[in-house]
């Protein structure tokens, strides 16, 4: 075993925390892995992955393994900027929506909607924000759709983790290590000093509306699923491919992963997660993307939303997508400043969030935008809850 002994894992599904009960996908994927038939049943390779080295730092988080990701409204804190009607409609929309509770809204007031903030007034932003927040927030959603850079920084990164001037010295160079990439942490702020930020993009205030409705009905999810990797033309786009996992299915999520060697997807209607890498993606008018979606394209620009040079994210909420990643600056194609597939793919499986399974995977940040709709969590089955096949 890899970190820990089978018995830890075997416990972890029979822990009994609260009526002989415990969140189904975890259990589920714990089971798949203790199991010998199981194992040889998948056929992916999530055990290369780490798969089981997660599940045990989980099972070490408290003496019953039940304990999992969790994050829920009264952790969330929501910004609006004042200058922007649709910023104030959305948030306030998004508040009611998932029951957030009013205490947790701060106001600020950007005028003119700048792409960019320069760092001066960053901090200055930055401190307005910080200083409305309890010690019980960890994530930060902003309602809006720009500002969404601070000079070479996304704004997401920068307020996550401060304003990186080394980066913008040149911008292909290596980034700082995200000490929350591929960890067991469930409170980042606890943890890391970390309030995790994703921008929920509100130009559009029927979209806006449409994206975080599809964020809440991700956790009602009942239908199988799927995961797409594509290993496009573009060699340079595609140098993440190497952290693809195999393809295989999972029975007990209905969730199927497909890793192929093709430029588009056409006409698929249970995509869960799509990651690509192209300029620009072509078909996304054909495809039908589940509740609580995540998709994005490994290019230069994705995260410079209302720029006209490649494809923005904001193309793939558009498309049904719950939530999306980008780059504001030039990164080069270092796979570290992307979505780690194997590790997006991991912890969403396990019931993390957006948020969390977006920020866990990006090792080197600073330069890369989360937008979407931060809580959507389809394998938490908040409030659904089974008993265990040993009941």
């Amino acid at each position: 075993m890899i970190g820990c002994d089978i018995d830890r894992l075997r416990a972890f599904i029979a822990c009994e925390p609260v009526n002989r009960t415990h969140d189904v996908t975890l259990a589920a994927m714990a089971t798949l892995v203790t199991d010998d038939k199981a194992q040889m049943d998948i056929g992916f390779n999530f055990l290369k992955h780490g798969l089981i080295g997660f599940l045990c730092a989980l099972a070490s988080v408290s003496a019953c393994a039940g304990v999992g990701y969790s994050l829920g409204p009264e952790q969330v804190a929501v910004v609006i900027n004042e200058a922007d009607a649709g910023s104030v409609e959305v948030g306030e929309y998004y508040l009611a929506a998932r029951g957030i509770p009013a205490r947790n809204l701060v106001r600020v007031n950007l005028p003119g909607k700048p792409h960019s903030l320069t760092a001066q007034a960053f901090k200055a932003l930055r401190q307005q924000i910080t200083s409305r927040l309890s010690a019980d927030i960890q994530v930060v959603a902003l309602v809006w759709t720009a500002p969404y850079a601070v000079e070479c920084n996304s704004i997401t990164s920068a307020l996550t983790l401060g304003f990186d001037a080394q980066q913008c010295v040149k911008t292909c160079a290596a980034g700082k290590r995200n000490p929350y990439f591929d960890s067991a942490s469930l409170r980042p702020y606890r943890d890391f000093r970390m309030r995790l930020a994703m921008l929920l993009p509100s130009e559009n205030v029927a979209q806006a509306k449409a994206l975080i409705d599809r964020g809440v009905m991700s956790g009602f999810l009942i239908e199988p699923a799927s995961a797409y990797f594509l290993h496009t033309s573009d060699s340079a786009r595609s140098s993440r491919s190497v952290w693809f996992p195999k393809p295989g299915f999972i029975p007990a999520l209905r969730f199927s992963i497909d890793t192929r060697q093709a430029d588009s997807l056409e006409g698929v209607r249970d995509i869960m997660i799509y990651e690509t890498g192209l300029v620009s993606v072509p078909k996304l008018d054909t495809l039908g993307f589940l509740p609580g979606a995540l998709a994005d394209h490994l290019t230069s620009s994705g995260g410079d939303l209302l720029g006209k040079n490649q494809m923005s994210s904001l193309r793939w909420l558009e498309a049904g997508a719950t939530a999306s990643y980008g780059t504001v600056s030039e990164p080069c194609n270092h796979w570290q400043k992307f979505p780690n597939p194997s590790v997006l793919l991991k912890h969403y499986l396990a019931g993390a969030s957006a948020v969390e399974a977006y920020w866990k995977s990006v090792a080197w940040p600073a330069q890369g935008l989360f937008i979407g709709e931060p809580l959507a969590s389809p394998y938490r089955r908040a409030g659904m809850r089974v008993p265990l096949p040993a009941d």
